[in-house]
């Protein structure tokens, strides 16, 4: 596909001394279509040639000259170059790349031979896989499948939280009133009504806290009974949490959680040793962080336990030597933004190369706050995420009953319609806001969310449906395309890589979201302004190809999201 962009580019870096790529960088997309396609500020340039901005955009558009003949014109307006690319070129190119591609569309090759480990989900076990863990899980998700697309080869560590003081607390409930809950029945219903207990306890008792804590460093030291407890909790917990990750349809190329670095911590104390980096500070071994500004990092407590620091250490390590990673990201809420802070501070003073250190990456995201309130384990205030997937089944299940009862495999559509909506409503703004879970907005058919998008692409499919073909690239007369509705859709089409690429560097996955929305209204637009399926073959066979490339991408898009699209609605 001809990268217009690029083609400009390398244009103007004929006629002045700057690198291409730099030109590249600054060439703009006009929020206002009529100033043009593409813009190229000339404030940039006006220090260096001593000329007015002005005088500098008139001198080039002069010089410029185009091999292929996809200009339509050059205007100068107040010192920015505004560039028309020809509308057939623009349609020509999109629908021909559509042709050659198809489900490939947007694809690239750009993350050959680069490596990314990405750590996302990462649930604590023996307690509820919430509503909480949604966000971590699903912005994880998409970033996953959004650098795969980009040809970068993607690790995913869901890295369970299955160690620390919690499961000393959990282990000295068990052993206390275990006998009283039905564990096997209702494993982390009952695990969490036990930890909600102890916790209560530890509260009113610092004695039974101790205990807690010494349950742990029991654990760290393979006490049998500690360990065999720890391990039916585990096994069940994961069991549990299996099934939401097969209604997300979410998956992992590792499940490493931090036990996983029980025997791989002590080269991580001995390294901050040796490099005299370990303080004592009121009976904890601590690496003092005053320098960056930030609390010191706290690597062994009182009792000689390590942390949740001393663990993602050891990961570091052991990802750097195992994926040789390009880029390791953490996708966690930013309640732990100083953490990360911490120990990527710390890790530069492990044993490994500079690079790994250099490419650690935390990805904050807000929490998803209930109308009346946070959720919390210790309180017993959550909701899990299994019940609230299906009973966003449910509720659409109920809306398709009522609208259309004889609807085929109207189950499996309610599937992928109610946990597409909990899905999109997650992405579909900037990660770091908090945000509100409310089921009225996330399931309304005619907003900006996941069923508007999905009845969009199904509006598609019947129009390919009723035409019982699509054609051939070869009849597709492109000039049948120029009205405004269609060129509006051709040019979003258009930019598709771009979103992903953006996503990708922002790690955002809400870009691509907003733009599957942008595209769905477009061609709302368009079918509006247009008759599609029409006695003029021709025009038929040009707003078909049409209707087909946009489903592609719907498709592509809301795969990339981790939404399944269906067939019908």
């Amino acid at each position: 596909m001809i990268d217009f962009k690029q083609k400009i580019a390398e244009a103007i870096s004929k006629n002045i001394n700057l690198p291409e790529q730099d030109i590249y960088e600054y060439i703009e997309k006009p929020s206002d279509e009529k100033l043009g396609d593409f813009s190229f500020p000339c404030f940039k340039l006006a220090k260096e040639l001593k000329k007015s901005p002005q005088m500098i955009a008139e001198d080039l558009k002069e010089k410029l000259v185009f091999e292929e003949n996809f200009m339509q014109k050059i205007e100068v307006v107040s010192g920015y170059l505004n560039f028309y690319i020809d509308p057939q070129a623009f349609i020509s190119t999109v629908l021909t790349e559509v042709a050659k591609q198809n489900e490939n569309y947007g694809k690239s090759t750009i993350g050959n031979g680069k490596n990314i480990v990405i750590d996302y989900s990462a649930p604590n076990i023996a307690k509820p896989f919430h509503i909480g863990h949604l966000r971590s899980t699903v912005i994880g998700n998409a970033i996953y499948k959004i650098y795969k697309f980009l040809g970068y080869n993607c690790i995913g560590v869901n890295h369970l939280g299955d160690y620390g003081t919690q499961f000393g607390k959990l282990i000295e409930g068990y052993k206390r009133w275990g006998s009283e809950y039905k564990i096997e029945e209702n494993p982390i219903d009952e695990l969490t009504k036990i930890y909600v207990r102890i916790n209560n306890l530890c509260k009113e008792d610092e004695t039974v806290l101790e205990e807690c804590r010494n349950n742990f460093k029991k654990l760290e030291d393979g006490d049998k009974e500690c360990v065999e407890l720890w391990t039916k909790f585990r096994e069940v917990s994961l069991k549990e949490f299996q099934k939401v990750y097969d209604l997300l349809q979410v998956s992992f190329d590792s499940w490493n959680g931090e036990a996983f670095y029980s025997d791989k911590m002590q080269e991580v104390v001995d390294t901050l040793k040796e490099k005299q980096l370990l303080k004592k500070s009121e009976g904890a071994m601590v690496v003092d962080l005053s320098e960056k500004n930030m609390p010191p990092c706290i690597i062994e407590k009182t009792n000689g336990s390590t942390t949740y620091a001393t663990r993602d250490l050891a990961a570091i390590l052991y990802r750097a030597r195992n994926y040789n990673f390009d880029k390791a990201l953490y996708v966690t809420s930013y309640e732990q933004i100083l953490h990360f802070k911490q120990i990527f501070e710390v890790a530069k003073y492990l044993n490994m190369d500079e690079k790994y250190a250099n490419n650690l990456v935390h990805i904050p995201f807000g929490m998803i706050q209930l109308k009346n309130g946070k959720m919390s384990t210790r309180e017993g205030n959550v909701i899990k995420l299994e019940d609230l997937l299906n009973e966003a089944i449910s509720r659409v299940l109920n809306i398709i009953n009522e609208k259309n009862s004889n609807l085929e495999n109207k189950e499996e559509i309610a599937k992928k319609i109610g946990i597409g909506a909990v899905i999109f409503n997650d992405l579909y703004n900037s990660r770091i806001k908090d945000e509100i879970f409310d089921w009225d907005t996330m399931l309304n058919f005619n907003g900006e969310t996941g069923p508007y998008m999905q009845y969009i692409y199904v509006r598609t499919k019947s129009l390919l449906e009723k035409a019982s073909y699509v054609p051939s690239i070869e009849d597709v007369d492109f000039s049948k395309l120029l009205d405004e509705p269609s060129l509006k859709v051709i040019k979003i089409i258009y930019n598709f890589q771009d979103i992903l690429m953006q996503a990708a560097e922002k790690y955002e996955p809400y870009i691509l979201a907003r733009y599957l929305i942008s595209l769905a209204q477009s061609f709302s637009s368009f079918y509006n302004e247009n008759k599609i399926i029409t006695e003029e073959k021709e025009v038929q066979n040009a707003r078909l190809y049409l209707t087909y490339s946009v489903s592609i991408i719907l498709k592509i898009g809301s795969e990339l999201l981790g939404i399944q699209m269906p067939d019908r609605m």
